[in-house]
């Protein structure tokens, strides 16, 4: 079984333009991809979503049916890459670690996330992410 893969927003922004294939996953709430704003071309799946707050059982599946039509892939490479992003890299990491225990293999987690840590300030977006980094993103 492999891990899910730690990636900088920088290398996740790459892989995608080297591999058109791949597919940039949100997994934060429905309300943060649309009033936070999310990565340009990101698809938001959530991990944890309103109104319960609790972990979807079904979250791998809601991969599997937009990667696959719901087949399952059994070999590595057969699928392409999956670039999970959340707020920070914590939840993506849970769903990332889901996907491997499902069957997933090139499962990305982006370190930072889309705003990532907490500043001294306790403000996000000063230290690193997605947005601090100034790539491609858009807000409702």
């Amino acid at each position: 079984m492999s891990d899910v893969k730690p990636i900088t927003p920088k290398e996740a922004w790459n892989i995608m333009q080297e591999k058109p294939q791949s597919v940039l996953i949100d997994v934060r709430s429905s309300m943060e991809h649309l009033f936070v704003g999310h990565p340009k071309g990101a698809i938001s799946i959530p991990w944890i979503d309103e109104p319960d707050w609790k972990i979807d059982p079904n979250f791998a599946t809601h991969i599997r049916q937009l990667m696959l039509g719901g087949a399952q892939c059994t070999e590595e490479n057969c699928s392409p890459p999956i670039l999970l992003i959340c707020r920070s890299g914590k939840r993506s990491l849970e769903a990332g670690n889901k996907l491997i225990e499902e069957g997933f293999h090139e499962v990305y987690n982006i370190e930072g996330g889309f705003e990532g840590p907490l500043d001294e300030s306790h403000k996000r977006s000063t230290v690193a992410g997605w947005r601090f980094d100034e790539l491609p993103w858009e807000q409702c």
